[in-house]
């Protein structure tokens, strides 16, 4: 059941996408706004995990370019058409959780998650940070609750 409160934050969370969606005045990419969509439980090699599930709302606001494959750039492991741009998903305290380096358009970051074993307790506030590796901007999120 959902709280009174979690409504509200909802409906503060649309006013404030509403008021910003779109690039800011002065042409600038904005910063993301990250917020939780749901919670998936998973077994993994006979480990339980918890995927936590997130998307940004101002997703819309970043053109494509940014996540274009960039081979000229370093590689992500093995993949030599990693993204130009990386998305990293933090704890408050910018302990790195989980990133992607190959996200190919502005809708794929509505997929954005991160893992945690079941027993494992989550931070109660996690953000995500892209960084434009082509011209070394980060963008960093509001810090977004990890229940649902």
């Amino acid at each position: 059941m959902h709280s009174p409160y979690r409504k509200l934050s909802y409906l503060g969370l649309l006013a404030f996408v509403f008021l910003t969606v779109g690039r800011t005045s002065n042409g600038q990419v904005p910063n993301p706004i990250l917020y939780m969509t749901r919670t998936e439980y998973v077994t993994i090699n006979g480990k339980n995990f918890a995927r936590y599930y997130y998307d940004v709302a101002n997703k819309e606001s970043f053109p494509a370019s940014l996540f274009a494959a960039a081979p000229a750039l370093p590689p992500c492991g093995a993949n030599t058409k990693a993204s130009r741009t990386w998305v990293d998903l933090y704890d408050q305290s910018g302990k790195r959780l989980f990133g992607f380096c190959a996200i190919g358009s502005p809708q794929d970051l509505s997929k954005l998650w991160f893992a945690l074993e079941v027993d494992v307790v989550p931070p109660s506030w996690v953000y995500v940070e892209f960084t434009d590796r082509q011209t070394s901007t980060k963008y960093k999120s509001n810090l977004a609750d990890t229940t649902p």
